[in-house]
């Protein structure tokens, strides 16, 4: 019923619309119903859909990666951060993850995802240049040519790009609480 006062959603969007800290009236979250909410949320995780969203998302980001630089011409640091927020987001979309774990997952599959872009994109430069079919490329280098490959090609600015794309892929990996599900954790009475 309505009695001319804003419910606690209303509050808590607000404070979230607004930027404000705190919403009008302080709102007590009641510890009893966050440890149920806290093992419900648990309960519902899903690392194995996290590990495996990751993933995908790492090999989806770096083919894009790979087909952006083909077309441009240019390899664009800021692509490994694009593939760190899409694993980030996969994961806590396919996982619900609250853990730290979760995180983790998130941060080394958008390590693997920039590898990958880096390998992707030197695979699809080689096959331009030398006129040659992507799959005939890839298929006559070895691991020690890829690692050569990845050791003379590394810049220092592939750490700053690389260290952004496992921060936004750690950070982007947790499952986010809504203002309604907050509202039912307040203290009532």
């Amino acid at each position: 019923m309505y009695n001319g006062e804003k419910s606690d959603v209303d509050k808590l969007k607000q404070a979230a619309s607004t930027g404000a800290s705190k919403p009008d009236a302080v709102l007590e979250v009641d510890p009893a119903k966050m440890r149920r909410f806290m093992q419900e949320v648990r309960d519902n995780q899903n690392l194995g859909m996290g590990i495996v969203g990751g993933l995908a998302a790492a090999a989806l980001g770096a083919i894009g990666w790979a087909a952006i630089t083909a077309l441009t011409g240019y390899q664009i640091g800021w692509m490994a951060i694009g593939v760190g927020f899409l694993v980030g987001i996969t994961v806590r979309k396919l996982g619900g993850g609250v853990d730290k774990t979760f995180g983790v997952v998130g941060a080394g599959c958008a390590l693997l995802g920039c590898l990958a872009g880096n390998l992707f994109t030197f695979y699809v430069l080689i096959s331009n240049a030398q006129n040659m079919p992507l799959t005939e490329v890839v298929s006559l280098f070895d691991w020690n040519a890829i690692i050569d490959f990845m050791i003379d090609s590394f810049n220092p600015m592939d750490v700053l790009f690389y260290g952004i794309a496992i921060y936004y892929g750690y950070k982007n990996s947790f499952r986010q609480t809504t203002p309604e599900e907050l509202s039912k954790l307040v203290k009532t009475g």
